[in-house]
């Protein structure tokens, strides 16, 4: 006879009797061997600055397993514990609430015995706060006691087709790209034709036409741009621009729950290497929620995964598929409602953040105005000197992040966020929707979306180092991506311009034109900037159609300025020490950039006709030069 059946089937009451007063949980643990008067001792020290549960603290440090844990809370709150796997909870009692009531609670209705609902939890000292939220809904509640994983997982398998179907329409529709072209399906090719008729008919003055048109929106690009560079110049002067807001002193100032989302997607060569990474955090494990963010059909990252032992303060959420779509941001904001953290971060999977980083966001987020929602960090490379591309992407990045965009900021524009080492505070993510499960630059649309909003980005000091991109085709997928998507994003935000102006206010409007129609136009219509060279060689252009001599020389001057500018601004960006041997290559920009025109056009061909699809980038073929590993 199976006795392991006879136990799952017979009564049992859901609370014992108490045998005697509840004591400390960890005077339970330590009565039951399960860790020493020292580790307890050291424990409760730690407590005592990070306001964590004592549990947290013991399984975060490695001093208790997370079994040992509920053994403990089972016997303090005599009552009994369960496996949710064995006895899986009643599908009719979960339907009667919503599944973010059980996430936010991280409980779950198991079953009804004797008119009284049985909710599982892993936190029975919370529970008078479940009762309190659930009301009327069940006639009478206790609490027995599961690992929050599998309540999760419970959770998860009980609210498969909502969760997934939230996941891809959280941004509300008028932010959103998922329905922009399904309004006006012939819009783009009708425009593409439209264009294509008078380069037949009148190609040379089609050709004159389009280089005022890129020169005008060259200079709108290159003003911004100077604009966030003498920003930047006068931040690093000592001059009297205003300041981010000022730090208000407060004596240790409580330390929040941090969960950091790290998407993942067919990662066999880099998932090894970033836990390695994530491990040498400073940040107190007990408050550090890491959440590896993988798509149900992933099997190479669910395999390489399962053959690497996780710390405690890691886990994995797979996210179910659904009408086909496996973005970034859909997965994200999926695994959304599976965080416990109060600030909510993201990683790429190829980032070694610096050890202290989340120091950092805590103490920024603690001292700054409630306004500023979301902090973006700098983003550098760990593999600059593998080959020239590298070189290359280094310095646009470091002229981006270290220059330009600190520049932007400091104006109080419209800021592009990068697609990691972000972070947020969680109920102002949830109010602004999360991100735009369709849109594949999510973090860009973002940015706007939440200055929009009324809110503000602060860039904070302190890097992640990421792999650059150092192969020319998979350089050119990945700028293609980015492109394609900030050509969503402005169609989708200039869908209603009047409505944009008036969220934005005048000055970030125009800035938010210079930076998209000045990014795509600069790549899209770069074979006719190049063409400006010509003239310095003394050849007929066919701007003469339109302008004068002078006229035409005066713009091939700022054709050459905004070059120059370019030249300066990456020089600022590597002069530095540790990024000086950068210096020589910078010339070299002047070369590194007609790859992106390539993508600019891949991206809109993929725009007319593929404008969801994903392309993937694959990390790992770089080894680190300064030691992340």
């Amino acid at each position: 006879m199976n006795t392991q059946n006879l136990r799952l089937l017979a009564p049992r009451p859901a609370v014992i009797a108490p045998a005697r007063r509840r004591l400390p949980l960890g005077q339970y643990l330590v009565e039951r061997g399960a860790i020493t008067s020292n580790q307890l001792v050291r424990a409760l020290q730690l407590q005592l600055t990070l306001g964590a549960p004592i549990g947290e603290i013991l399984v975060s440090e490695g001093w208790a397993s997370p079994a040992d844990i509920r053994d403990a809370l089972a016997q303090q709150h005599q009552i009994r514990e369960v496996d949710l796997t064995l006895e899986p909870p009643d599908e009719d009692l979960c339907h009667r609430m919503p599944h973010g009531f059980w996430l936010s609670h991280r409980v779950i209705p198991w079953r009804r015995e004797d008119g009284t609902v049985l909710i599982a939890t892993d936190r029975p000292d919370c529970f008078e706060g479940v009762r309190a939220a659930l009301g009327d809904v069940y006639a009478a509640t206790l609490p027995i006691l599961a690992s929050g994983a599998q309540i999760e997982a419970s959770i998860a398998e009980r609210f498969t087709l909502p969760m997934a179907k939230a996941a891809g329409a959280r941004v509300p529709a008028r932010y959103s790209c998922r329905t922009w072209q399904s309004r006006h399906p012939a819009t783009l090719p009708l425009l593409f034709l439209l264009f294509a008729i008078p380069v037949g008919v009148a190609p040379v003055a089609v050709l004159a036409v389009l280089s005022l048109l890129a020169i005008a929106t060259l200079l709108m690009f290159s003003a911004l741009k100077l604009l966030a560079f003498v920003a930047y110049l006068l931040e690093n002067t000592g001059s009297d621009l205003p300041e981010r807001s000022p730090i208000a002193p407060r004596a240790r100032p409580r330390r929040p729950k941090i969960s950091v989302l790290v998407p993942l997607f067919r990662e066999k060569e880099i998932a090894g290497a970033l836990i390695r990474r994530l491990e040498k955090l400073t940040y107190p494990k007990a408050l550090l929620d890491v959440v590896l963010v993988l798509e149900e059909q992933d099997d190479v990252t669910r395999q390489t995964l399962a053959q690497t032992r996780l710390p405690a303060w890691m886990r994995v959420i797979s996210v179910p598929a659904h009408d086909g779509l496996t973005t970034k941001p859909r997965a994200m904001n999926y695994a959304l409602d599976f965080c416990r953290g109060e600030i909510i971060g993201v990683w790429d999977a190829e980032d070694a953040p610096m050890p202290d980083q989340l120091e950092t966001v805590a103490a920024r987020f603690a001292e700054a105005p409630d306004d500023v929602v979301c902090l973006q960090g700098i983003l550098d490379y760990y593999n600059p000197r593998t080959n020239w591309l590298a070189r290359c992407f280094t310095i646009e990045y470091a002229s981006w992040f270290r220059v330009v965009l600190p520049g932007i900021a400091r104006l109080g524009l419209v800021i592009p966020l990068g697609g990691t080492t972000l972070f947020f505070r969680r109920d102002k993510l949830a109010e602004l929707g999360g991100w735009d499960a369709h849109n594949v630059t999510e973090d860009a649309d973002l940015g706007v979306r939440l200055c929009r909003a009324g809110y503000r980005t602060e860039l904070i000091p302190t890097v992640t180092f990421e792999e650059a991109n150092c192969r020319c085709w998979p350089w050119i997928k990945q700028r293609s991506r980015w492109l394609k998507g900030f050509m969503v994003t402005y169609l989708v935000h200039m869908r209603a311009p009047r409505q944009l102006l008036s969220d934005l206010g005048l000055a970030r409007f125009l800035s938010l034109q210079a930076f998209f129609v000045g990014t795509l136009s600069q790549f899209l219509l770069a074979p006719i900037l190049w063409s400006f060279w010509l003239v310095l060689l003394g050849w007929q252009h066919p701007i003469h159609m339109l302008v004068s001599a002078s006229t035409a020389t005066a713009i091939t001057g700022l054709f050459v300025s905004a070059e120059f500018l370019l030249f300066c601004i990456g020089v600022a960006a590597v002069i530095a020490p540790e990024r000086r041997f950068l210096l020589r290559w910078v010339p070299t920009m002047i070369c590194y950039f007609p790859l992106a025109a390539i993508a600019a056009y891949k991206a809109l061909y993929e725009l007319i006709l593929r404008p969801y699809y994903w392309d993937k980038t694959q990390h790992g073929h770089a080894p680190s030069e300064l030691g992340v590993d």
